[in-house]
């Protein structure tokens, strides 16, 4: 069950308990005031009215139709003892608590009934056995049409009452998450704009200073330096392609070690930390801790980020898994989504993506892709390449 259904049924339920309860107290205050009736008649009602009671404070943590009609017999136990000790007529007091019982206390089940059609059904059977019963039983002291409109009259406010618990909190709960999605929405934007800023003073600290002077023919710059400054600006935009953010040690300068081998999980993380940051939620199952070679990693990785990035832009689902495993001689990455699927065959042949940035990417380092996919079924890639 929904967790918002939940909480309504809880809510409705310690509703319940507190409104029966309440009610419960006023209707017996009414039968201990002095000649209200006969003495006799407390010997009936009291293990009446804790029954009664025991079944509303029960009701408050349970939905059970027991505990309903537990209160059901009670109340009609009641209201018979009342009128059948009391064959002299119902004094002021002892009709009030007549009414308190039947017209109100007990309406407050109605809280717990008023949640889907089946309890609503329930509901106005229940309603309409008291109102029988109930205006039978009093008729020598009060005219049938003012007792269907007592009944009528609390019955109804408790059932419109549970009714507007029902639907407005789940109401509330989707407007609640609508202003939360468009917290994450404004959130998400924010970042990816802090991104852009940050990726502009970046490209501006290295590659478009090195391209400067790489216009102007190096002028005033060794050769030497300019290669070097060259290799770490290349460095540099494969640990971007990567997913990976480097920290700028000063302007121009930026944290980048050169490696021959780097551990999968290193890299795993940047590339969920991206995809993340536009939308899709990438879960990670199986080993990271993988040593490949740095060329066969940057094949690997980018072929993983091209299925990602078809996920995210094709499969209409805002979740990915990625499973790697590895024996011996292979890494394998499986990368499944539950979206809208498709049909292999229909694919244009003219498209390059997954031809040339996944397949032919893996092949040049040894390795290789299959495609899996159904429509309505989602889709699942297969990537290898050798350790």
């Amino acid at each position: 069950m929904d967790p918002i259904l939940k909480e309504r049924d809880r809510l409705l339920q310690r509703t319940a308990r507190i409104y029966g309860l309440s009610f419960t107290v006023v209707a017996s205050l009414c039968l201990v005031v002095p000649g209200a009736v006969v003495p006799a008649t407390y010997l009936p009602i009291v293990p009446l009215v804790l029954l009664l009671a025991a079944a509303q404070y029960v009701i408050g943590f349970s939905r059970s139709y027991l505990w309903v009609l537990a209160q059901v017999v009670a109340v009609l136990g009641i209201v018979a003892s009342i009128t059948a000790l009391n064959p002299d007529g119902l004094t002021p007091a002892a009709m009030s608590s007549v009414s308190q019982f039947a017209a109100a206390s007990l309406p407050s089940v109605a809280l717990v009934l008023a949640s889907d059609r089946l309890r609503l059904a329930v509901l106005a059977v229940v309603f309409v056995v008291v109102t029988v019963v109930t205006t039978w039983l009093t008729a020598g002291s009060r005219s049938p049409l003012e007792s269907v409109g007592t009944l009528t009259l609390g019955w109804a406010i408790a059932a419109v009452a549970g009714i507007w618990i029902s639907a407005g909190v789940p109401q509330a709960a989707r407007r609640i998450a609508s202003i939360g999605r468009a917290h994450r929405a404004e959130r998400q934007a924010s970042e990816i704009e802090a991104q852009r800023r940050q990726s502009a003073r970046l490209l501006h600290d290295t590659v478009l200073a090195t391209l400067t002077l790489l216009a102007h023919s190096g002028v005033g710059v060794a050769p030497a330096a300019l290669q070097q400054q060259s290799a770490d600006d290349a460095k540099l935009l494969r640990q971007l392609r990567l997913g990976a953010t480097p920290a700028p040690l000063s302007s121009g300068g930026y944290n980048l070690e050169p490696v021959e081998e780097t551990v999968l999980g290193t890299t795993l993380e940047s590339v969920k930390q991206r995809f993340g940051r536009m939308g899709l939620e990438v879960s990670w199952h199986g080993t990271g801790q993988v040593l490949l070679p740095s060329d066969v990693l940057d094949a690997f990785l980018l072929a993983l980020a091209e299925c990602l990035e078809n996920v995210r832009r094709h499969s209409g689902v805002r979740e990915a898994h990625v499973t790697i495993v590895d024996d011996a001689t292979t890494v394998r990455a499986m990368i499944t989504d539950a979206g809208v699927g498709f049909i292999l065959d229909d694919v244009d042949s003219a498209r390059l993506g997954f031809k040339e940035s996944v397949v032919a990417r893996l092949k040049e380092v040894g390795g290789h892709a299959r495609l899996f996919s159904e429509p309505g079924s989602g889709t699942t890639v297969v990537l290898e390449v050798p350790r």
